[in-house]
């Protein structure tokens, strides 16, 4: 069940992403894995479009927004030292930290392109914007901890 979930979500990002340029949108649906699943492979694929900080800004929890203020600025912070190794990052993994009624937290291991490999701490809570009311979004994610090259 799980191998055909991923293959429904990577579906819809290529197709979302090649076709018209439409991401995901949150949605009632999607499980706090899933969004993290969509912003970890948009940010895997971005384009020089940035394509992929689009597709992670729908996601971002609409508390987050007000204090990483709009698109441009949180484009702008996607580029800086605490996160441009997601940018076209080579792989990931994924694996559950915590888990509670509101807040999940997930360990995410990224080999960023350069090969370095790092971990991030991923918060994923529930949250309600104008058009989806009580879906999971981003919270919070935390600074790279740096575990070295891997080559």
């Amino acid at each position: 069940m799980e191998l055909k979930k991923i293959l429904i979500i990577s579906i819809i990002i290529l197709f979302s992403n090649n076709l018209k340029g439409d991401s995901v949108t949150p949605n009632e649906k999607l499980t706090p894995l899933d969004v993290v699943k969509i912003q970890l492979e948009a940010l895997k694929n971005n384009d020089e479009k940035d394509l992929g900080i689009k597709q992670t800004w729908l996601f971002a929890h609409p508390n987050n927004k007000k204090v990483t203020g709009p698109y441009e600025r949180f484009r702008i912070m996607m580029y800086g030292q605490q996160y441009k190794f997601l940018l076209n990052h080579s792989s990931h993994k994924i694996e559950l930290f915590m888990n509670s009624p509101k807040k999940i937290i997930y360990k995410i291991k990224i080999l960023a392109k350069d090969k370095q490999l790092l971990f991030y701490e991923w918060h994923v809570e529930r949250g309600n914007d104008e058009k989806c009311n009580d879906c999971w979004f981003t919270s919070a994610v935390s600074q790279p901890i740096d575990q070295g090259n891997t080559i």
